[in-house]
């Protein structure tokens, strides 16, 4: 098993080498960096480890950030002396999350767990990088509220969401208007698939789907016709409209 470990506090590198070692002669450690620049530069030019322990607050940022410029396609095991980036680790390829001090018996269940994985999936490391995104899959239904009740409304089935005075409404393929149980279309856009809706601008997000045609107006803008009725011009600001022709092309 090929180990990257992710660190900036030498003692922690000692610790948690020392702590491989004691839990299995077979670990090898590859290589150990200690910021969020150094890790990125090892991960492009060498090949991906089997797995990788992360400490989340590095000298320069937090590691997530790693993410942002590398393309990671095997399993984390964060470490971090704080229990608040918990709910953000799980987002990224994490299948343990562990509390400094490290423990050696949890450590060695963390291990335990990876090696569970491995044996599922056969050795197919494709697969279980494919396993981990599953398990932060977009939403495929949206709560509504419809007078005292609650329903659930399929995202194919849903043309567009806009907010009006701080709530945030929906229109389905009907053109029914639901009251949407998110707070704000911020929150909501992190929830959707990328492929399918697309932030037109602070007050709209559209579906790909429902998008009847497009035309350029002044200085770059661009206005966005859907297939059903809306009050209003869905207008992408300048600043955005290269994105939406990227985002329009790759659907």
């Amino acid at each position: 098993m090929r180990i990257l470990i992710i660190e900036d506090e030498k003692p922690a590198v000692e610790h948690l080498i020392e702590c491989l070692n004691n839990l299995d002669e077979t670990i090898k450690i590859i290589a150990s960096t200690g910021s969020v620049k150094e890790s990125v530069a090892w991960l492009q030019e060498n090949p991906m480890p089997d797995l990788i322990l992360m400490d989340i607050q590095l000298s320069d940022g937090l590691s997530f950030n790693i993410f942002s410029n590398s393309k990671i396609e095997c399993p984390v095991i964060f470490i971090t002396a704080y229990d608040k980036y918990l709910s953000e680790a799980f987002e990224y390829n994490s299948i343990d999350y562990l509390l400094k001090p490290i423990d050696e018996v949890k450590l060695g269940a963390a291990i335990k767990k990876y090696k569970s994985l491995q044996n599922y999936f056969v050795n197919n490391y494709s697969s279980l990088f494919e396993y981990l995104n599953n398990q932060n899959k977009k939403k495929s239904r949206i709560i509504v509220r419809k007078g005292l009740e609650f329903q659930t409304i399929k995202i194919e089935d849903i043309a567009y969401f806009f907010t009006e005075h701080k709530i945030v409404f929906l229109v389905d393929k009907n053109n029914k208007k639901f009251l949407s149980e998110n707070n704000t279309l911020s929150e909501l856009e992190e929830e959707l698939d990328g492929n399918l809706f697309f932030r037109a601008n602070r007050k709209y997000i559209v579906n790909a789907n429902y998008i009847n045609r497009f035309k350029p107006v002044d200085k770059s803008k661009i206005n966005v016709e859907l297939s059903v009725p809306v009050n209003e011009e869905i207008i992408v600001s300048q600043e955005n409209a290269a994105s939406f022709r990227k985002w329009i092309n790759e659907i």
